[in-house]
């Protein structure tokens, strides 16, 4: 998500804060529906129905993040009584959860609600951590099924890693996975949990690649597997190249199981927070 827009959703968040006279921030779900992208209120009620399920099942009381109440808005000449809902910055925390994932306002308010601050930067970098978690979890299910293509081949457990390490040997410009783990001062665990995540789209993507192939070629044995991964490795590698991009040069990053820690107590400090 590009910064501009980052900003621009930040102050539309910013405007439709409410503070309450002891200080507590507050939302009206009506004013939400529509910064999240949400026309229709039966559509956004689903929604909240869902975030109310949500906050059940976390063993946390649901009439604490959400109450019901009564607006008088303008209609024409007169005015007219509307249901409407207040909202604590936890119960809007899980409206985002359970919203649509493909509105952009939806994956920005999961970062924003989750945060004690409403700091675009700090914002930005949460939403960079989300999403080296989603590619990490895609390269690992992409990981998963060449293993089942490759045993259901003829083909071991050891020739399973040999063909993996391969493929990085192609990807890191001849440096095997162990000498790009000796580069990183990994110790322990895999390498894939602390490249960048341009890096580990990279190796899911050349995954993929050797998936479809495997299967629309139902190409058998390690020999023919570890050609088509190798290939496929090597020309991601060539398109990083053609936009100036070397993976083997690239820095580390932080241990995605101690990212995975901190986005999740930053959830839980959530869920206990009552404002």
């Amino acid at each position: 998500m590009e910064k501009k827009l980052i900003v621009k959703l930040k102050d539309t968040f910013d405007n439709i804060i409410h503070i309450s006279e002891d200080g507590i921030e507050y939302w009206y779900a009506r004013e939400l529906q529509y910064v999240l992208g949400y026309t229709e209120w039966r559509n956004f009620c689903n929604v909240i129905s869902k975030a109310k399920i949500s906050c059940e099942q976390s063993n946390v009381e649901v009439l604490h993040h959400f109450v019901d109440v009564n607006k008088m808005v303008q209609a024409g000449v007169a005015q007219k009584a509307v249901e409407d809902i207040i909202l604590t910055r936890y119960a809007c925390y899980l409206i985002a959860q359970n919203g649509d994932p493909k509105k952009e306002p939806i994956a920005f308010a999961q970062s924003y609600f989750a945060l004690q601050t409403r700091k675009a930067e700090l914002i930005e970098q949460r939403l960079n951590d989300l999403n080296r978690l989603q590619l990490r979890e895609q390269l690992k299910t992409s990981e998963k099924r060449l293993s089942q293509n490759i045993y259901e081949r003829g083909v071991d457990d050891n020739g399973f890693a040999r063909i993996r390490s391969k493929g990085d040997t192609a990807l890191f410009g001849g440096k095997t996975t162990q000498e790009m783990k000796d580069l990183y001062g990994i110790k322990n665990g895999p390498l894939a949990d602390f490249l960048p995540p341009v890096t580990i789209a990279a190796k899911n993507l050349a995954t993929e690649m050797t998936n479809l192939n495997v299967e629309t070629k139902d190409l058998q044995g390690e020999s023919a597997i570890t050609s088509e991964h190798v290939y496929n490795n090597a020309s991601v590698r060539q398109m990083l190249q053609g936009r100036g991009i070397e993976p083997e040069k690239l820095p580390p990053e932080e241990d995605i199981k101690k990212l995975e820690r901190r986005v999740k107590s930053e959830e839980r400090k959530l869920a206990k927070d009552k404002k």
